[in-house]
Formats: C-alpha cells, structure tokens, sequence
C-alpha cells in the first residue's frame, strides 16, 4: 500500500483524529510539563493548602499532601508515557526476535517459544505483574522490565503467524536459493514484511502498558512516593471520594483519555491496512 493511500484514509477517519488529538495532549502535557505546571508537584503546604477545591488558585485543587493535583498529572503524564514507550520497546524486541525464529526454523525452536508463550498467557496478566513485581524491590526501572518482559509473548505468536505464511514466499526461497544466510534473511526480507503487523500491535500495546503501570501504581508495586503517577493518585483519593473527588477523578480521567487515544490510533491503523474491517464494522 502506498503512503499517498494510507493517508488519505487516515485523513477522513474521525476516530483516528480524535485518537491522535488525545495522544498529541498526553505527549505535549510530558514535554512541556516543567513549563506548563503552575506548582512543585512533589511538595505541598499542609497548611495552607489542605484539601482546596478547584478554583482559581488551584485549578484542579489540592490533595491531601496539600500538592497541586494539576502539576501532579502533568508530571505523570511523563511516567505513564515513557512506561508505555519503553515497556513497548522490551516487548517489542523480545516478541519480535522469538517470534521470527520460531516462525523460521519451526519444529523444537518453534515448540519451545510457543510454550513459553502459552505459560506466559495462561496466567491472568494483572496477577501475574503483581507477583513479578512484588518479587523484587518496587521502582520504575522494575516497572518498565516487568511490563515488557510480560508483554512479549502476543508479539510473539503475532509475528510466528506471519512469518510461517512468508516463509514459502517465493522471494525467500530466491534469497535463500541465492545462498543468502538466514540472518539476512530474517532481517532484510521477513521482518520489514511484518513490520505493518508490529507497529499496530505495539501501538495498542502503549494503552495496555499505561493501564498495567496505573494498576501496579495503585496497588503500591508502581512508582514510589512522591513520584507522581496517575494509579497511585487514583489511590490516594480513593477514600475521599465524597470529600475531595477531583484527587482521583483528574488523573483517572488522564488514564481513560491516554488509552482511549492510543486504542483509537491503533484501530484506525489496522483499518487503514485492512479496508475490509472497516466495511465489516
């Protein structure tokens, strides 16, 4: 498909428009956080800012560390963005990699990824970030591995699918006929043709990555105080949700916009791909 085609039909999809303008204000809220947050997000004035409602002061009010709720969900607009991205990264580099050699060569390589794969899924993704990241101390460099390191194993079978319809292609078997190694092969001619394939799924990988880093933050397994994160916001207002809810409905309503953005991009993507879901939806 040619560049011109695909946006063009990305152009007139009003859900791709709408995903990209909520993707666009979480990346420009993590650029421009230091600029753009009207207080210090980490320390607060239990004084004299306990607990004030959404005003002119404070546009989105205090918590209960008497921290400005505003500067709070910029700021962890960075943390959510870059545990997306490089969560995305791991999984992305693992998938792909097990993926194309298990595809390629097939029998045991191929049986051993995929059983791998099927213990990996077999257990309830939730449940199985909290166990990992309770095994060790809770820190983001730990957050970002046990994401990824999880999230490996749907690249996976994703790319393996691929890579056994392409591997009888008749341009691999010319590549290979020519004496090509199968290093060259699995980089120069497999992996661009699975290349559509990965960016989507990693696309809406990003949405599910934000959402386990908002639950393993709201369980106190995440980013540590006073590192700003919108799951630990959540969790902090939750028991004053009839006395302060805007502590948790800002940065819960950040979380739905992120994932909501990133989910509309990536459908759009596998849409503008694929005409025929389009006209099956």
């Amino acid at each position: 498909m040619s560049e011109g085609v695909l946006r063009q039909r990305l152009r007139g999809d009003r859900f791709f428009q709408l995903g990209v303008f909520f993707v666009a204000t979480v990346v420009i809220a993590a650029v421009f956080a230091p600029w753009l947050a009207p207080h210090n997000p980490l320390t607060g004035d239990l004084r004299n800012a306990y607990l004030i409602e959404p005003g002119s002061r404070f546009l989105l009010g205090t918590d209960t560390q008497g921290r400005d709720v505003l500067s709070r969900v910029l700021y962890g607009a960075r943390l959510s963005l870059s545990v997306g991205v490089i969560s995305q990264s791991v999984s992305v580099t693992l998938g792909v990699l097990l993926g194309l050699l298990a595809g390629y060569y097939g029998r045991w390589v191929d049986a051993l990824v995929m059983r791998l794969a099927d213990v990996t899924l077999a257990f309830p993704t939730l449940l199985l970030l909290i166990a990992v990241a309770a095994a060790v101390k809770p820190s983001l460099p730990v957050v970002f591995v046990v994401i990824g390191v999880v999230g490996w194993a749907g690249m996976a079978r994703l790319v393996r699918s691929q890579v056994l319809v392409l591997r009888h292609a008749e341009f691999v078997l010319a590549a290979q006929a020519l004496g090509a190694r199968d290093r060259r092969v699995l980089l120069r001619h497999l992996l661009p043709n699975v290349r559509t394939q990965v960016i989507i799924a990693a696309t809406l990988g990003i949405a599910g990555a934000i959402m386990a880093e908002a639950a393993l933050s709201f369980v106190g397994l995440g980013a540590q105080p006073p590192t700003p994160s919108w799951g630990a916001m959540v969790a902090d207002g939750r028991d004053l949700l009839r006395v302060a809810p805007w502590i948790s409905f800002a940065p819960g309503l950040a979380i739905g916009a992120a994932v909501l953005g990133f989910n509309l991009v990536g459908d759009a993507l596998r849409e503008a791909y694929d005409p025929k879901l389009r006209s099956e939806r």
